[in-house]
């Protein structure tokens, strides 16, 4: 069973697509919303959407506490994070990281991403295409996009959860822990899996991008791991021809 984690935040403007994009996934799904004390009707919203959801009360102490709660909450086997603003890009998704979580050899899976404007979601912006796993591709700043990883729950067992202290660096954190560090066994699923709004935190200003490069050497650091000079230079710098390329 699947084990869908929603981290959310007075996000009543785009949680219905969510929400709604789980709720037609057409196998078993358990959908873990854990929401920060939200006082603009996001609650609301999501007890009269009818969907199979379990809300889990959080303190507003960021969004990899929130994720770790789901996680920790959870009960799937195979665990995904899809923020409030993002939604599955079609009905079948789930089906297809199923197929793939079939051979037992494989720890995870991820596909591509589509950014689109927050109230025109049908407006492509940019297209993020990850490209098949080859070892030493983060190295060169290359790393999946994370709405689209699932992962084994195994995989947080043994090798841990979100590291809250590297703020909106924490889900590339994971990558390398457990990518590089730990040498997992992914998959790539050649298509777009996730539509996400424009607006992230990590991009939401110039000294929130700096303050992310800074995040993201660290988390070389914190696991004994030597990138190169250029690594974490580069990962922005891979993401401009996203603003050209379309799927």
């Amino acid at each position: 069973m699947f084990s869908i984690i929603t981290p959310s935040l007075n996000s009543a403007d785009v949680i219905g697509d969510c929400l709604n994009s789980v709720a037609e996934q057409g196998c078993s799904v358990e959908h873990l919303v854990v929401d920060g004390e939200s006082t603009d009707g996001t609650l609301k919203i999501i007890e009269g959407s009818g969907a199979n959801v379990r809300i889990l009360p959080e303190p507003p102490n960021g969004i990899y506490a929130a994720v770790n709660a789901g996680i920790r909450a959870s009960t799937g086997d195979i665990i995904g994070v899809l923020h409030a603003d993002d939604f599955y890009a079609n009905p079948n998704i789930l089906e297809k990281v199923a197929k793939a979580f079939e051979n037992p050899a494989i720890d995870a899976c991820y596909g591509d991403l589509c950014y689109v404007r927050r109230f025109e979601p049908a407006q492509v912006v940019r297209y993020w295409q990850a490209g098949e796993y080859q070892s030493g591709r983060f190295l060169n700043g290359w790393m999946p996009p994370h709405p689209t990883f699932f992962v084994r729950r195994k995989s947080y067992d043994e090798y841990g959860l979100y590291r809250t202290d590297l703020g909106t660096s924490a889900d590339y954190e994971l990558m390398v822990r457990l990518f590089v560090k730990f040498g997992i066994q992914p998959t790539y699923i050649p298509e777009v899996l996730v539509h996400m709004r424009t607006g992230g935190s990590s991009n939401a200003s110039w000294r929130a991008r700096i303050e992310a490069n800074r995040m993201d050497r660290q988390a070389w650091r914190v696991n004994g791991l030597s990138p190169y000079p250029w690594t974490t230079l580069a990962k922005p710098l891979r993401k401009m021809g996203q603003w050209w390329s379309r799927p």
